[in-house]
């Protein structure tokens, strides 16, 4: 269901997580995806499960919340682990057929490659959760700002990011209540073969450009109105600051290196 997706989503609370500051939440994440291909072997991806779920239990966020960010991805999971199932050799052969092998190190490199895909998509859902979209954006255009010595639309970008991030779960609800709207017409999506279904999402399409196009010159007369001239001179009504607590995040992710690197021997 579109209104399951949570991506963009914004959980409030007062937690040690959403206290932190956003431009460490989103260093911290980075981080975390760079390191974790620095796995490879059961004992740094079980070090790995338990940071993060460790990490998830400090949010304050409920499990499920977690869980509905891999439902939307789990076929592109599954495709990616089956390749590797497939056409990685190495070990014992438990079934071949043509240029099809299941091995030993096919099954043990699916199953991190799943570890991985779970892990990260479990960072990345903790950072939105528990990050304001608007921070997100600032904490985005500040990292970025050593760009601008080479010209680089910091600003914009951050802002384009900003938008997209606000507005993902305002189109999914859209398209919510548009099937709904069309259900209640005799529309089913659920029956039919596959080419069935797809014909029966097509006319979501046209009313949900429409909504989004609407929207979006919304958007624009809005900020026109309100004299937008872009990032230069601009002062900030949100100023973030760094705190002890974030700093010693950054400290664990160095331990946590460390620890990798070690375990991998």
């Amino acid at each position: 269901m579109m209104n399951k997706l949570i991506f963009g989503r914004y959980m409030p609370g007062d937690s040690l997580i959403h206290q932190l500051d956003p431009r460490a939440k989103l260093l911290a994440s980075f981080y975390f995806i760079g390191i974790i291909f620095l796995a490879n072997n059961w004992q740094a991806y079980a070090l790995l499960a338990v940071f993060t779920l460790f990490a998830v239990f400090l949010s304050k966020v409920d499990m499920k919340f977690f869980i509905r960010g891999i439902r939307p991805l789990i076929w592109l999971i599954l495709f990616t682990v089956a390749l590797q199932v497939l056409f990685t050799s190495g070990g014992e052969t438990y079934w071949s057929w043509g240029i099809f092998n299941i091995t030993q190190f096919g099954v043990m490199n699916g199953l991190f490659i799943f570890c991985r895909f779970v892990l990260i998509i479990f960072m990345s859902t903790l950072l939105t959760l528990t990050t304001p979209p608007l921070e997100l954006s600032d904490a985005i255009e500040y990292l970025l700002r050593p760009l601008k010595v080479v010209r680089f639309p910091v600003h914009e970008i951050s802002l384009m990011l900003s938008i997209a991030l606000r507005f993902v779960p305002t189109l999914m609800d859209e398209t919510e209540k548009i099937m709904n709207a069309q259900r209640a017409r005799g529309v089913d999506f659920g029956e039919g073969s596959l080419v069935q279904k797809m014909k029966a999402v097509i006319p979501l399409l046209i009313p949900l450009f429409v909504s989004s196009f609407n929207r979006a010159e919304d958007l624009a007369t809005a900020m026109e109105a309100r004299g937008y001239q872009g990032g230069e001179g601009r002062t900030k009504y949100r100023v973030l600051y760094w705190h002890t607590r974030d700093t010693l995040v950054m400290v664990t992710f160095v331990l946590l290196t460390v620890v990798l690197i070690f375990i991998r021997g």
